[in-house]
């Protein structure tokens, strides 16, 4: 079986999808991985550009030396310099590839006439991939990777919106090569669909079956292969693991799926009733030391939608031989200096930390299991430890107003030395959330595989006044706009903990 993660994400580590399968089955020789994402890229990158603008000429004379620059081991970027490189990285992107109706980027994919919400129009896009930007990869460089495979299953791997419509172009030029061969879909966004109330599968015909959730056991029964409940890692050697743009090989990691707290009011866990399934500690420290063994990586990357106090204990007990960064949740354990100090002897770089909100009422109503008194005192002493953060807050919330965000600024202001990082979201009421039906809602996001909607804000707090908010006072104050330039542009958290002050 051939298992394809499609392009378009972000080109900075291997996708951790169909590594994870990989390690599901017997044989490291059973199953056949393609990174076309990452493939797409560099395919697009080496092509001629015609362009003859000055900054296009000089993102062409400089790209070897500034894809160098990325990759190079042992680097300490200087964000001025990276930001240089990755601007004209992204611009002999855009221009390589000239789409007209296309808006193509390190790290998103957007056509003006063609909507990864609507299935009519994934349809047909599948019915005419030479329309796609990088239709010229799949026909050129991909189909020929296939045509010695005497595999009968292809797989994809979608798990964003910016891959569902190069992923669907694949398909038709997949069906117009090989009509014998059955194609499989899985991954995060087509769980999403097809766990959403109603759901009705619209691309019989196009595609032969589709997944829902974790992939392995239904991997091993499709190649005759017998359950077995013993755990085994990722495989990740099949992929290119110097080719990504990163400085080193970056190794994302998976010690659970679905999410410990799931208490949250609009948690999408939750409402599609994803379980939270943990592995043991013992087995995930296992097999990083294994991993870290094998690809000597520059840094792990924790995908857990929150790494659970057991694992971070794990982590103290057993600390990686490489730096770690991951989603944590604010939890009284951050409270004990000694507990941060020992996260950081444990290899901790970084934390993602979704705190949301800097009013207490907020949080409560959205049933977050914050203090934001805890989450104050946690700050300070996480940076005393010196591990770097990266914080999220959510606005627009029913429960939150104008007062509420106001409280939140004051919130960042007054920890703008405890922040590294911040992520700036204005939210989406979720579709199908057990709490959506009491809101006036109105189309949002048209087309029938859409997961989100607008609503009518009980505090007229609309999207525009947020955004307002967010551009003309937040963003503005000095010590929040230092933060704020500090993001790495394309990357973001994906890069954040090389700019901090730890070996690599």
């Amino acid at each position: 079986m051939i298992l394809i993660h499609p392009p378009l994400s972000k080109p900075c580590e291997p996708p951790a999808g169909i590594a994870r399968l990989a390690g599901s089955v017997d044989s490291d020789s059973a199953l056949s991985l393609i990174d076309a994402g990452l493939e797409s890229i560099l395919w697009a990158l080496n092509r001629p550009v015609e362009s003859k603008d000055t900054w296009t000429r000089r993102s062409a004379k400089n790209l070897r030396q500034n894809l160098d620059y990325l990759r190079k081991r042992g680097s300490h970027w200087d964000i001025d310099r990276y930001t240089r490189a990755v601007k004209d990285v992204n611009r002999i992107l855009e221009k390589s590839l000239h789409p007209s109706r296309v808006m193509i980027s390190l790290n998103n994919y957007q056509d003006q006439d063609l909507s990864p919400l609507k299935s009519s129009d994934l349809i047909r896009t599948a019915e005419e991939p030479w329309k796609n930007p990088f239709y010229g990869y799949f026909h050129d460089r991909l189909i020929p990777q296939l045509s010695n495979a005497s595999d009968n299953f292809i797989g994809l791997s979608i798990n964003f919106l910016s891959q569902a419509l190069t992923a669907f172009s694949m398909i038709g030029c997949l069906k117009q090569e090989y009509p014998g061969r059955r194609i499989i879909l899985g991954g995060g966004l087509v769980t999403s669909w097809m766990k959403s109330p109603g759901w009705k599968n619209p691309f019989a015909g196009l595609v032969d079956d589709m997944i829902a959730g974790p992939g392995e056991g239904y991997i091993r029964g499709l190649m005759g292969m017998e359950w077995d409940e013993r755990h085994a890692g990722p495989v990740y050697d099949q992929l290119p693991l110097k080719d990504y743009l990163s400085p080193g090989t970056v190794l994302p990691y998976s010690a659970s799926s679905g999410c410990y707290w799931q208490k949250c009011l609009f948690c999408p866990e939750k409402a599609e009733g994803n379980p939270y399934m943990p592995l043991s500690v013992n087995a995930v420290l296992d097999d990083l030391e294994s991993l870290i063994k094998r690809h000597n990586p520059v840094l792990v990357h924790f995908l857990d939608n929150a790494m659970s106090p057991s694992l971070l204990k794990g982590l103290i007990a057993r600390p990686l031989t490489v730096p770690w960064y991951g989603f944590v949740r604010i939890t009284d354990h951050f409270r004990d200096p000694g507990f941060c100090a020992g996260l950081r002897k444990s290899g901790c770089a970084m934390l993602k930390i979704g705190i949301e909100s800097g009013d207490q009422g907020v949080l409560d109503r959205l049933q977050k299991g914050i203090n934001i008194e805890a989450a104050s005192l946690s700050l300070k002493n996480i940076k005393k430890a010196g591990i770097g953060t990266y914080l999220y807050f959510l606005f627009g919330t029913p429960p939150e107003g104008p007062t509420e965000a106001v409280h939140t600024m004051d919130f960042v202001k007054r920890h703008h030395e405890e922040i590294d990082f911040l992520n700036l979201a204005i939210f989406n009421m979720p579709v199908h959330g057990p709490d959506a039906g009491i809101y006036d809602m109105s189309e949002f996001y048209e087309g029938d595989l859409s997961l989100y909607s607008n609503f009518k804000h009980p505090k007229g707090w609309g999207r525009d006044t947020v955004r307002a908010f967010l551009d003309n006072e937040f963003r503005k104050d000095p010590s929040i706009r230092k933060i704020i330039r500090r993001n790495p542009p394309f990357f973001t958290s994906n890069h954040a903990a090389f700019f901090l002050d730890h070996p690599y």
